[in-house]
């Protein structure tokens, strides 16, 4: 008897589980998660996992506001210990983009978003260690912070195992099966799995599953780095995860003696089956010397390491999520440019819905995959000035 699933989710990435997680909560069981490695072993395990609500739309700021109570609500929706940690989080722009943070932040606050601005003045009291040169106002955050994204994933996959659905590793998907625009199953490396629902959740990996079907999105994977520094001190201090535009960074804590540190840079394109999984030489030092523009104090930072991982960027910066056009059954994550930790909990259930109800209960039209054929790439009015988009929109 051929094997067969009522959804297959490929992907044990960050979103997969969520989705997996939304499916079994909403009644079904005959759930089916296929990854071609382990969990969180894409660029959701290489991501900074920042929890935060800033956006330049109210689109992506009501999906991340779902999904920060969901992270405040992790240990009784999900049942393990919360990998939620609450830092406080700070937009910084440059003072020319300072009318666009205050529209941002007033546009937060119409959808009920925990969000404040606060002067110069009250960041160097919430952070004495700041060095707040140039700075006009920022955004605040006060609920905001970061998550281990493998502990969130594993979690998630936890709870969709007791439910019921089934979770298979070292398992790569070879083709999405479809009969007259309708899918009717994948083939994997050990066979043929029949369904009628099938969820891509694959990061980088989208487009080896896409151009068969002669669907192309215009996506390219992106590698993109990380690096880590130990602050010259007993203990860091507890400071905020945070983006600035300015420099062009975002950083978050390490642990309690160190901080985390992304930029504005990567390399396009690049082979998610084949790249440098550590930061590059030189990435090391431009890393330390744009944190140190906002904590001096790590200007003598102790480089404790990085890693690269590769995301898919979609040629606007914004994730594409719905149901695939001409196909029936087809649903699908793509393009975030590794921006979807903090939102995974809504996507996920979003996917969910539309397979359980045939529609999701938020509108997520802005994010339909039919935009570039449209001509209407995603623009925002009030995003900041900068070179590149990747992991700190």
């Amino acid at each position: 008897m051929r094997e067969s699933a009522e959804a297959i989710v490929i992907g044990a990435g960050i979103v997969g589980a969520s989705t997996a997680y939304w499916l079994t909560q909403f009644g079904l069981s005959d759930v089916l998660v296929l990854e071609r490695a382990v969990p969180a072993s894409g660029a959701t395990g290489k991501s900074g996992a920042l929890v935060r609500l800033h956006y330049p739309n109210p689109h992506e700021t009501r999906l991340a506001l779902e999904s920060l109570r969901f992270f405040q609500e992790w240990e009784v929706r999900v049942g393990t210990p919360s990998p939620f940690v609450c830092t406080g989080f700070l937009q910084v722009v440059a003072p020319e983009d300072e009318q666009k943070l205050r529209a941002n932040v007033a546009m937060q606050r119409a959808l009920g978003a925990p969000v404040e601005l606060v002067t110069a003045q009250e960041v160097a009291e919430l952070e004495p260690w700041r060095d707040v040169a140039g700075l006009t106002v920022a955004a605040y955050e006060p609920e905001s912070g970061y998550a281990d994204p493998v502990a969130a994933t594993l979690g998630l996959l936890h709870r969709v195992r007791q439910a019921g659905a089934k979770i298979r590793t070292g398992e790569r998907v070879l083709a999405i099966e479809v009969e007259r625009e309708q899918v009717i199953g994948v083939r994997t490396e050990r066979g043929h799995i029949a369904t009628g629902a099938v969820v891509l959740a694959v990061g980088p990996w989208a487009n080896q599953l896409l151009a068969p079907l002669g669907l192309n999105y215009g996506l390219v994977p992106r590698r993109v780095q990380v690096a880590i520094f130990r602050w010259p001190s007993d203990l860091a201090p507890r400071h905020c995860c945070g983006i600035d535009t300015s420099v062009g960074m975002w950083y978050r804590p390490e642990g309690e003696t160190s901080t985390l540190v992304g930029l504005e840079a990567g390399v396009v394109p690049a082979d998610p089956d084949q790249y440098a999984e550590t930061a590059d030489a030189a990435f090391v030092p431009a890393a330390r010397a744009a944190i140190a523009r906002r904590y001096p104090e790590l200007a003598h930072g102790i480089a404790r390491g990085g890693w690269a991982g590769v995301v898919m960027q979609s040629p606007d910066g914004r994730p594409l999520i719905g149901p695939v056009p001409g196909y029936t059954g087809l649903f699908a994550m793509l393009g975030d440019s590794g921006t979807s930790f903090k939102t995974a909990p809504a996507v996920g259930r979003a996917l969910a819905e539309w397979i359980v109800h045939g529609t999701p209960a938020q509108d997520l039209s802005p994010f339909r995959l039919t935009r570039f054929a449209e001509g209407q790439p995603w623009v925002d009015a009030t995003d900041y000035a900068r070179p590149h988009r990747t992991v700190s929109r």
